[in-house]
């Protein structure tokens, strides 16, 4: 795997998409929460990023 790929980042981060596994493994270290409680926060508050972090406290 090249490092290109071993970096990858969402291409709009105020929105959380989970589609892709490398989605969900970017968004959960990125605000140290399981996949888990992640997908419990945008059940609750939708895919905004900002609404994510206050729900999650971050």
């Amino acid at each position: 795997m090249t490092d290109s790929l071993k970096k990858r980042q969402p291409e709009d981060e105020r929105v959380i998409r989970l589609s892709e596994t490398w989605e969900v493994e970017y968004w959960t270290k990125t605000l140290d929460v399981s996949a888990a409680q992640l997908r419990t926060a945008i059940a609750n508050v939708g895919k905004d990023t900002q609404k994510v972090k206050q729900y999650l406290g971050k």
